[in-house]
């Protein structure tokens, strides 16, 4: 491919690690982002199996060590606070729930962020509106810059991608909601976790969560339920009255967490749902991570299919005569990962925010089960997905 130049919506964790290999083929990245600068926080990721094995081929490991958060383990508490399930980081080799490298969102892509900056273009407080392209380029306007032609543009804006919007059409084609709402914030750390992600299930499908933060003065909440209700993901107010209707009777530390909810400066409430798509890219434009192929965090792979898919992407762009054989070596090699990925574990949704009080104690005893025979082995295959792929060794 002649010209190089590359338009990659997202500075993201996909977007970032796109960014990284392409400079490193020789092409012409540009970075676009609709926040006015890198997103800090965020809640916490699982770096685990192949998505290690990329981060290691970048050369950034012992960056990303140092900004890993220590955890114990995720433990089930009942309305007390008391465990009545545990399964700790060391389960299953690193690769269980809780993984021995758990990152928070932001941190993993700030330092991706840094490997990427040189020798590539970031516009920040900017997003993808409209899309053209023909045999030659891609024709993209901006919502604040002046129009731009690219060889290619690469999707790596999250679930609710724009350029999946502009060029693939609207979201409700593909996007596969789950029917479980979450919102996910900062909170003081004002509970002695002990090092461990504490979840508290509550009948009605509702699930009050805390853990470790990377300071010591944060830690980091969630609340879920089962519910297909539509919530405006920009109306604040909207958000924080769902929250309270949904938690009003729960035990725990949940009306605490509802009350800080309505102050928390990273409040983000989101529909979970899976993308799925019979093909990720239309002529001259293809996705990359949640864009194209969002597992949703159930699965706790959404980082390190991000991660793989960048590349994969990148590396089949870089030995490839023309666009087109490459998209099409980049579904052949990374389809059957994504597949296996969004896999949703045992009793899918049901199993993390059980409806009936019945359920939700069937569901703590088959955790405690879940390191011994016979659920055991089972399990292994769950979680051995992350690494089931064999990456190739692109030496362009």
């Amino acid at each position: 491919m002649q010209n190089k130049d590359v338009l990659v919506a997202g500075a993201g964790i996909a977007g970032c690690a796109m960014a990284y290999w392409l400079r490193e083929y020789g092409f012409r990245p540009t970075v676009v982002e609709r926040a006015p600068a890198p997103r800090p926080g965020g809640q916490t990721v699982d770096l685990r199996g192949a998505g290690r094995t990329v981060v290691d081929r970048m050369g950034l490991r012992d960056a990303v060590r140092a900004m890993t958060i220590e955890q114990r383990g995720l433990a089930w508490i009942d309305a007390d606070g008391r465990h009545r399930a545990e399964m700790p980081v060391e389960a299953f080799g690193g690769n269980g729930i809780v993984s021995a490298e758990e990152i928070l969102r932001g941190d993993l892509s700030d330092v991706l962020y840094g490997a990427a900056q040189d020798g590539v273009e970031f516009l920040f407080d900017d997003t993808v509106t409209a899309i053209s392209q023909d045999d030659d380029g891609v024709d993209v306007t901006f919502e604040n810059a002046p129009q731009r032609r690219f060889a290619l543009v690469v999707g790596a804006d999250g679930m609710h991608s724009a350029v999946r919007r502009a060029a693939f059409g609207p979201s409700a084609e593909f996007f596969r909601p789950l029917g479980l709402l979450t919102a996910w914030f900062t909170v003081p750390a004002e509970v002695d976790l002990d090092g461990w992600y504490l979840m508290h299930n509550d009948p009605g499908g509702r699930v009050a969560s805390l853990r470790p933060g990377r300071l010591p003065s944060e830690q980091k909440a969630g609340l879920s339920v089962r519910s297909d209700e539509v919530v405006n993901r920009r109306d604040r107010a909207a958000q924080v009255a769902f929250l309270e209707r949904s938690f009003a009777d729960v035990g725990w530390e949940a009306q605490r967490l509802v009350r800080q909810a309505r102050d928390a400066e990273d409040l983000y409430l989101e529909s979970m749902g899976q993308v799925r798509m019979s093909s990720w890219s239309t002529g001259r434009v293809v996705l990359v991570g949640d864009a194209g192929y969002c597992p949703t965090p159930l699965t706790g792979l959404g980082t390190s299919l991000a991660l793989v898919g960048a590349y994969v992407l990148a590396g089949e762009l870089a030995g490839a005569s023309t666009h087109a054989e490459a998209f099409a070596g980049y579904e052949r090699v990374l389809r059957p990962y994504v597949t296996q990925a969004q896999e949703l574990p045992p009793s899918g949704v049901d199993g993390y925010a059980p409806r009936g009080a019945l359920r939700v104690r069937t569901m703590r005893a088959s955790m405690r089960w879940a390191q011994r025979w016979p659920m055991r082995p089972m399990m292994d295959r769950i979680f051995a997905k992350a690494d089931a792929i064999e990456l190739p060794s692109y030496g362009w």
